[in-house]
């Protein structure tokens, strides 16, 4: 892959707001497992292979299964993940693919059903600033470390 230019060095700015997010989401109620499941699930529709690299460490580093990593992306199709897991999920996968409809009403009210509002609105805010590391990272082809 051709090395490209490096925002932080670049824009360290803007590499400091976004690090701003990051330490805000430090701060919320989202357990670390909902934060890595949506940054992998994210980063797995962007094709985030920096991303999905660091995330699916982290997440087995808080306690995350390999299995459950595995079949991340047929999350839909197995028992495996709880109910809030799955809205966490179904949530991630609309503001990722916000382009198609939204965020559905449906999914809206099931998200409101289980959680309360600020929880849904952390969950959101993760999900957008993974969106906007993955663009980040693929843009700048930022590599996989090699172990």
């Amino acid at each position: 892959m051709e090395k490209r230019l490096n925002i932080l060095e670049l824009q360290p700015q803007a590499y400091k707001a976004m690090y701003g997010l990051e330490n805000y989401l430090q701060t919320t109620r989202l357990s670390p497992i909902h934060k890595e499941l949506i940054k992998i699930r994210a980063s797995q529709i962007n094709g985030c292979a920096f991303c999905i690299d660091m995330h699916t460490k982290d997440a087995m580093k808080n306690g995350e299964t390999a299995q459950r990593i595995f079949l991340l992306n047929a999350w839909k199709e197995t028992a495996l993940f709880t109910e809030e897991e799955k809205i966490v999920l179904g949530i991630t996968e609309e503001i990722t693919l916000i382009h198609q409809h939204g965020v559905s009403q449906k999914m809206y009210d099931k998200a409101i059903s289980i959680f309360d509002k600020e929880y849904v609105a952390q969950i959101i805010m993760a999900a957008v600033t993974i969106n906007a590391w993955n663009r980040i990272a693929i843009s700048t082809q930022l590599e996989v470390p090699k172990e």
